[in-house]
């Protein structure tokens, strides 16, 4: 039984790790939503067509998708570490850590934007076409916008899962938070820099969360 022991904590590396924790969030969140967007409009946009290439193309690329969000994210990161190192320059560290992030969350949330846009009203979608608007005006001018709260939401689910991440990334020495709970808590058996390592990263998912609910109901049309 451990004894809850909060003299050991240093808080300037706790500070330290909490910054770390919110770079890698940061960047990944970043790349997750430049590259999964664009991915579920085009998953959304492929289903819908009834051209075969394009058919074919939703296949495959729900089938990479599928893949990937089907590997667990310590093996994820283990098995992309060359991968890493190839693109970072290194495999540990905040830097090492961004690459399997993103290549984890991306496809998580490119399955969220397309069940977002699936949600627009099929009758605004084919006024817009009688009017003669092309398909990127669509995807534009009617899709995103219609779509913006549930794509909100699911932003703010992939940012919260990323936030469980980073914690599993200490497990190889990803840095945040998890690195110092896992480094401290686990191996060292020191309870309270563990215990103030998941409050501060309970703290961040609840504010995030907070935020993402309330541009959720702001942006939401009543």
């Amino acid at each position: 039984m451990w004894n809850v022991d909060f003299t050991g904590v240093d808080w300037p590396e706790m500070g330290t790790a909490t910054i770390d924790t919110l770079k890698m969030m940061g960047y990944a969140s970043l790349f997750t939503f430049l590259i999964g967007l664009p991915l579920g409009v085009l998953l959304f946009t492929c289903s819908r067509s009834p051209s075969a290439v394009l058919g074919w193309i939703y296949r495959i690329a729900s089938f990479i998708v599928n893949i990937l969000r089907s590997v667990p994210f310590i093996i994820l990161i283990v098995a992309l570490i060359p991968v890493t190192r190839a693109i970072m320059g290194v495999s540990t560290g905040v830097e090492g850590t961004i690459p399997p992030l993103v290549i984890g969350a991306a496809p998580f949330f490119a399955r969220l934007v397309e069940t977002a846009l699936r949600e627009v009203d099929r009758g605004v979608i084919e006024a817009s076409q009688a009017m003669g608007a092309s398909s990127f005006q669509i995807i534009r001018k009617v899709l995103l916008p219609e779509s913006l709260p549930g794509l909100i939401a699911g932003m703010t689910i992939t940012v919260v899962t990323l936030v469980s991440y980073t914690a599993m990334s200490g497990m190889v020495g990803g840095g945040g938070l998890g690195d110092l709970a896992i480094r401290y808590g686990y191996y060292r058996y020191e309870s309270g820099v563990m215990l103030v390592s998941v409050v501060f990263m309970v703290i961040l998912v609840q504010v995030l969360q907070m935020l993402g609910d309330r541009l959720v109901i702001f942006f939401t049309r009543k």
